[in-house]
């Protein structure tokens, strides 16, 4: 099938490995150029070069700088001359517990989960050169059920979940479409970290996936190409909903 993303241009933060990277790769392969937004400049690098300077560029920054969203589109504007939609991860917050957990520490997460992908949205949406722009956030499965030991996570992900059906409210009357993915254990650097803070980590990771249908846990491949479809126009009619990508894991619809 024809995604229709041939020299679409996207903004893809959190780039520098795991899911955004391999999403990355999956549009370029669809015939997109990406803006990959990270802050290890090194590994920016070497994606640019596996992906091909004619089809990436890299901005490296924090996503935390309120300016870093802004910058991103302006990048893309300069280095392609349009701006189609963005994915919008922003990493995990650390483990811990409700009540273990200092205010100073949910400052933090939701500047860093909450804010951040608001404040990539927002640039997005107001420099965008196509009426039909795509959004996905990169969310967790802790929207629908938490994850043991991530309160942050589980705290703020199912509010940006919510939020969601409202932006896609606000957008969807010109033609913008904005869908939430939830990645359950998919087999990246933050899922392997953690793993190792079990006491046994290997009888613990048997254990997550014997309760996971397929038995496995995901390949960032798997996703790239999950995210890829909902940003394209081949999923047009596709807006305000929350994918699960989690081989079946969760055992609520």
């Amino acid at each position: 099938m024809d995604l229709g993303l041939n020299d679409r241009v996207f903004v893809v933060t959190a780039a520098s490995g795991g899911l955004g990277r391999a999403s990355a790769a999956q549009l370029v392969a669809e015939g997109a150029r990406v803006v990959l937004v990270a802050r290890r400049a090194d590994v920016l690098d070497e994606a640019v070069e596996e992906l091909g300077p004619d089809r990436a560029v890299a901005v490296t920054a924090d996503l935390t700088d309120p300016a870093t969203a802004d910058l991103a589109c302006l990048v893309a504007l300069h280095a392609f001359g349009r701006l189609d939609g963005a994915l919008v991860s922003v990493g995990g917050p650390p483990p811990g517990t409700v009540l273990g957990t200092t205010d100073e520490q949910w400052s933090t997460a939701f500047d860093r989960v909450f804010l951040a992908a608001l404040r990539v949205s927002r640039a997005v949406v107001a420099h965008a050169t196509a009426a039909d722009l795509s959004l996905a956030w990169v969310l967790s499965t802790s929207v629908r059920s938490p994850v043991g030991g991530l309160a942050t996570s589980n705290g703020l992900r199912p509010g940006l979940g919510m939020l969601i059906k409202q932006l896609a409210d606000e957008i969807g009357p010109t033609g913008g479409r904005v869908v939430g993915l939830m990645p359950g254990r998919v087999e990246t650097e933050r899922t392997r970290e953690l793993d190792a803070g079990d006491a046994d980590p290997t009888a613990a990771r048997a254990a997550r996936e014997a309760a996971i249908p397929l038995r496995r846990y995901g390949r960032p491949d798997e996703f790239g190409r999950v995210a890829a479809f909902v940003l394209s126009p081949a999923a047009s009619y596709l807006t305000g909903c929350v994918v699960p990508v989690e081989g079946g894991a969760l055992r609520s619809l």
